[in-house]
């Protein structure tokens, strides 16, 4: 079971659980993370991946949806460096949307982050296509005054399963 199901922030099929009752975070804060993931996307996006890696703490992790862990950010960057070929003659963008913000009462410098992703990839014809959709859950932390992530654990948006 992964430590965002255990938390109470997504169902075991990533579907966020209902978080209603959580504080609001201000709107300053809420704007700096909205910032923070717009800056980290366009490095990702631009190919820079030495910057993409860059928003992350040194020994920051991220759990991709197939089970693949890379820790730290030489081993980020290794895994971004052999997937370039892929992006050869495309435009790729990542979505962010419907982020929810918890912040850690007992660390006023740790966040932990819900939010949905969509990623589009436009060829040099402008043909779009969709990827999948993903459910990722980040915490962030402040070092030295700017966030970073340290963790992300990024989950395959499935079917919820009705019961009826």
């Amino acid at each position: 079971m992964s430590q965002a199901v255990e938390a109470g922030r997504v169902d075991e099929a990533g579907s966020a659980v209902d978080r209603s009752a959580c504080p609001q975070v201000g709107g300053d804060l809420f704007a700096e993370v909205q910032t923070f993931y717009a800056w980290q996307m366009r490095r990702v996006d631009a190919l820079d991946i030495e910057g993409f890696a860059d928003t992350f703490t040194e020994d920051g992790e991220v759990v991709h949806a197939g089970g693949q862990r890379q820790c730290g950010r030489a081993e980020m960057i290794a895994g971004m460096r052999a997937n370039l070929p892929r992006y050869r003659d495309i435009a790729v963008r990542h979505w962010f949307g419907h982020l929810l913000i918890d912040a850690d009462p007992a660390d006023p410098d740790t966040l932990r982050v819900s939010y949905y992703t969509l990623v589009t990839q436009t060829d040099r014809e402008g043909k779009v296509d969709f990827q999948p959709t993903f459910t990722v859950e980040d915490v962030l932390v402040r070092r030295d005054g700017r966030l970073l992530t340290a963790s992300r654990v990024i989950h395959r948006d499935s079917p919820v399963a009705f019961a009826g």
